[in-house]
């Protein structure tokens, strides 16, 4: 062969490498268009890439070829004929999300628009030794199973949990014992199910679920606060979630907020987590009762481990007076807490999450007081505080964009 054919051929190669990567990159765009808006026509589509109609449908056929998407309906309008709407294929392309705390494990199949198909609680808590993840796995096979989901439906697997998550090698470094020997937590579980799998922090996954899908739709500038059994928050800069050098930051639940306080679980002394998360609220309110304390939850006295936070906050919902101030208290810590957060990063809005928000009655007035108190006042009068639109799915709706995201971004 002629060498000047030799160098044609690769030349028509790398021009043949390039216009695919163009049309990938291209039909990302669409699945992360429709992922976030739902629904589109072909104009559309076509106005965003700037691309010609007759192009951007044939981008759409293949991407219909592949299952990813289908027509939806059409359009409303009454000018002549109504252009057909496209959107995400909800019959194919699952994603599990695993949520895994200190008090429970759920996991979920969502389809591509969100949707939860399966749903299964499980009573197994995140513990720090290797057996925790052999006991996730059967559990997920077993879910798996019940879904009644074709394991080739199943795409990705996305795990969110708290801890400091370094979502870029698949670790995490608060339980350091969920990563199997020199194998990366997400490594360990992908080669267990034979899918890929994302791991990212729990409170990172609120806040991109109320970034994308929530109350800070549009804002460029917020807080989410996600008062849990851990206390994490989730800043959004610029519209984007921050992650910090390292993916940690956030970590709200470890300043210090009494130098003469309780051990917090990382070792340091007084942490915001041993005052104002769920757990340390049980534990303190176990601790007063088996002391004497008069309240409704006096009742638990022979049993105190029977009392949970929901057991507290129905008890304040009674007029409890003891369970008012223990939840008030939470507020003004919280408040405390979020202040330093305020003069740090200057946010537009502040979203409330967790399993706290059920006492919103208690803890609000309280976290705003703190606010007031220890915030500077040209900070805290272009500041909105509200709870989660949500009810409870911002971290699920997080951990599947986040996943959906990935894929997209490798497609």
């Amino acid at each position: 062969m002629h060498p000047s054919v030799g160098l044609l051929e690769e030349e028509s190669s790398s021009q043949q490498s390039v216009v695919d990567y163009k049309k990938n990159q291209k039909q990302r765009r669409v699945l992360a268009h429709l992922y976030t808006n739902g629904t589109c026509t072909l104009a559309n589509l076509a106005g965003l890439l700037h691309n010609s109609v007759p192009s951007v449908t044939s981008l759409v056929d293949e991407l219909i070829q592949t299952k990813w998407v289908t027509a939806i309906g059409t359009a409303i309008g009454n000018n002549g004929r109504r252009p057909v709407l496209f959107g995400l294929s909800t019959k194919h392309h699952f994603v599990a999300v695993i949520d895994v705390s200190t008090h429970d494990t759920k996991i979920l199949f969502m389809d591509t628009q969100r949707n939860v198909v399966f749903r299964v609680n499980y009573d197994l808590r995140l513990n720090d030794n290797a057996s925790f993840l052999t006991t996730l796995v059967s559990y997920f096979t077993k879910a798996l199973a019940d879904s009644r989901l074709a394991p080739e439906e199943l795409i990705a697997v996305g795990i969110s949990m708290p801890g400091l998550i370094d979502a870029r090698r698949g670790i995490n470094l608060t339980y350091k014992k969920l990563n199997q020997t020199e194998d990366a937590l997400t490594k360990w579980f992908s080669e267990q199910v034979d899918k890929p799998v994302y791991l990212i922090n729990d409170t990172k996954a609120t806040v991109l679920g109320e970034s994308r899908f929530g109350g800070a739709q549009g804002k460029k500038q917020v807080l989410a606060i996600n008062i849990d059994w851990g206390v994490g928050l989730g800043i959004i800069v610029n519209g984007e979630v921050f992650q910090g050098a390292s993916g940690f930051a956030g970590e709200l639940g470890h300043i210090q907020v009494d130098p003469e306080g309780e051990l917090c679980y990382c070792g340091k002394i007084g942490c915001l987590n041993t005052i104002t998360s769920a757990s340390a609220l049980v534990r303190r309110v176990q601790r007063d009762i088996l002391a004497g304390q008069v309240s409704k939850l006096a009742s638990f006295r022979d049993q105190v481990e029977q009392i949970d936070i929901d057991e507290l906050i129905n008890a304040a919902h009674q007029g409890d007076s003891y369970a008012i101030d223990i939840l008030h208290d939470a507020g003004f810590q919280l408040g405390k807490g979020l202040a330093v957060a305020i003069n740090l990063f200057n946010p537009e809005m502040i979203i409330i999450d967790g399993v706290l928000t059920s006492a919103a009655d208690f803890i609000l007035n309280t976290i705003e007081q703190a606010i007031s108190k220890y915030c500077l006042s040209d900070f805290r009068n272009d500041i909105t505080i509200e709870l989660t639109q949500l009810n409870g799915k911002a971290k699920w709706l997080g951990t599947h964009a986040y996943v959906m995201e990935n894929i997209f971004a490798n497609y």
